[in-house]
């Protein structure tokens, strides 16, 4: 930090009973009221140099001694006010980054310029803002903090402007090695580029969100800046400045924006920020996009912010976690804990993209297919618990991502499993479109043990599991040894017998024995005694969709008869 010293005399000024006053052998003939604070001084080295005063005082027709002059609007108050006199009575100050701005407003307010005198307030501090202040980097930041009280002429003189683009050239000259006033460069190359992202994104973050919108779009316009810099210089704003969203978001709860004037001010410097992420891929990383999501919806924020990081979410959704996904959910028309309808929103965003893409590499545009359908199926087991998440979003979920996609169907199956015991009244009807998408081919052999057994599926679904289990049997040759003894007991029950061992270059062969019906009955796995049961319930309910596969099921085959088997019966009979 820079400072320069201007004047030579020792401070005179003191305070008594609320006025201060300067010590001196001549009597005072000004008095000057600061708002609350009164000053009793001289008007020949004050009316010197403040074109202002000298206006106010030959304005003033009264004459009472010493003449009185009210300055109630006074920028800076009675710190800059008495900093202004004190350079008129050539008594020393200090003038620094802290104290520059306010006293370059009280002078341009005083009228302190070179037309009244050479070397005047106003030149002054302008010849040290330039060659000191523009020239730091801490400088700078710092003046741009105690803008705040002066907005509007901080404007006006170009004290923002210029700040910001001092900051802006030092950082795009060369961002990778931009080193602070008390840092060096001494551990390498690595270490420079992890100084620069925690040096002067820190110090940016420390701008509020006006100034830091200006500094970041003028960096991002530049284009000389990499854009995995801005983005962890906004992942470090956005930590800085949000963090009882942060924490509202851990404990579950939200923000009431109608009745709290602090949510007003974190939703606009949430769509700030939301405007500043880098176009690029994977300058952010998906996380704190997500991050980021959850926040907009605590805060309610604008709609186009929500669709913008839905957009860029889809993205890089293939590096999601399906813990980021849980967004909570702060509608009042919705029930649900989740905020389902933003998770369907980025998939069919990210489904649009797949097909533009598909002309690119087909490898990788599998590859994250492959990851998102695993996201979504662990995303449906964890919403599969809320009992308010209605059947057809939890449907509308599955189908989003295309069956060739699902390599295996185990956690679709489980997420099944978990949403029919958590809502238990489904009708058949529901359980069925519910579980038209689970393709029982895809399941593991530990998936099908449980799905057999399970009372909550529909039949067909155990049918298929059934049919699919002596598929694969009959797919390996039929050997079926290295089945667990249940899954044995289903297939028996079907009618499946394992052949014996085959010879080199012969085809194994399965036989298909007659199957009375009593022998469901008499099967002691008790997955197919429910099949049964459930086979009988349905006969029952008149439901002639499974007709066909229940006939397939239960009817024991019969060999056709042939006219050489009535020749043989014939002649046995002789």
């Amino acid at each position: 930090m820079k400072f320069m010293k201007l004047g030579s005399r020792p401070d005179a000024f003191y305070s008594s009973n609320g006025v201060r006053s300067i010590s001196s052998e001549v009597g005072t003939d000004l008095i000057i009221q600061v708002n609350e604070t009164r000053f009793l001084l001289h008007k020949f080295p004050l009316l010197s140099k403040c074109l202002k005063l000298q206006r106010l005082c030959s304005e003033n027709t009264s004459s009472s001694q010493p003449q009185i002059i009210e300055l109630s609007d006074f920028p800076g108050g009675v710190k800059a006010f008495e900093l202004c006199a004190k350079f008129c009575y050539g008594i020393t100050i200090t003038l620094s980054a802290y104290n520059i701005v306010s006293a370059r407003c009280a002078a341009k307010y005083l009228q302190m310029t070179e037309d009244v005198e050479k070397g005047n307030l106003v030149h002054k501090l302008e010849v040290f803002f330039n060659s000191c202040v523009l020239n730091g980097w801490k400088d700078c930041i710092v003046t741009l903090q105690t803008t705040k009280p002066f907005q509007l002429l901080s404007e006006e003189l170009g004290i923002t402007s210029r700040c910001i683009e001092s900051l802006v050239s030092k950082v795009v000259s060369n961002p990778m090695k931009v080193i602070s006033d008390n840092r060096s460069d001494q551990k390498g190359d690595m270490e420079e580029v992890r100084t620069a992202k925690r040096w002067w994104g820190d110090s940016l973050s420390e701008l509020r969100i006006d100034l830091y919108w200006r500094t970041m779009a003028a960096l991002k316009s530049g284009g000389k800046v990499p854009p995995n810099l801005i983005g962890a210089s906004l992942k470090i704003y956005t930590s800085k400045w949000l963090p009882k969203i942060s924490r509202k978001l851990e404990n579950g709860s939200g923000l009431n924006s109608g009745s709290d004037p602090s949510s007003s001010n974190c939703r606009l410097l949430l769509e700030s920020l939301i405007t500043l992420l880098p176009t690029e891929r994977n300058a952010v990383s998906c996380s704190f996009l997500l991050k980021l999501l959850k926040a907009v919806n605590v805060l309610q924020a604008s709609g186009s912010s929500k669709l913008e990081l839905a957009r860029r979410v889809a993205l890089q959704l293939d590096e999601a976690k399906v813990c980021d996904l849980m967004i909570p959910s702060v509608s009042n028309g919705s029930d649900t804990i989740y905020d389902v309808d933003v998770f369907l929103n980025i998939l069919e965003q990210f489904m649009l993209q797949s097909r533009s893409q598909q002309t690119s590499s087909s490898s990788a545009l599998n590859g994250s297919m492959i990851k998102v359908s695993k996201l979504v199926d662990g995303y449906l087991q964890e919403i599969a618990r809320d009992v308010n998440v209605p059947l057809s979003k939890f449907i509308a979920l599955i189908e989003a991502v295309p069956g060739l996609a699902r390599l295996k169907h185990d956690d679709l199956y489980k997420a099944i499993d978990i949403y029919l015991k958590t809502h238990p009244n489904l009708n058949k009807r529901e359980r069925k479109d519910l579980c038209r998408t689970l393709d029982c081919k895809k399941l593991s052999l530990e998936a099908c043990m449980h799905a057999a057994q399970n009372e909550l599926l529909p039949l067909r679904v155990v049918v298929q599991v059934l049919f699919s289990e002596e598929t694969r049997a009959a797919m390996s040759g039929g050997q079926l040894t290295g089945l667990p003894s249940n899954i044995k007991a289903l297939l028996a029950a079907k009618g499946t017998a394992p052949s014996g061992p085959s010879t080199p270059g012969s085809l194994a062969t399965t036989t298909r024995t007659p199957r009375p019906q009593d022998k469901w009955l008499k099967s002691p796995n008790p997955s197919v005694s429910r099949s049964r049961m459930k086979l009988d319930a349905d006969d029952k309910s008149g439901d002639g969709s499974l007709k066909v596969v229940k006939q397939d099921c239960l009817t024991p085959s019969r060999p056709k008869k042939t006219k050489l088997s009535l020749m043989n019966r014939d002649e046995n009979e002789k």
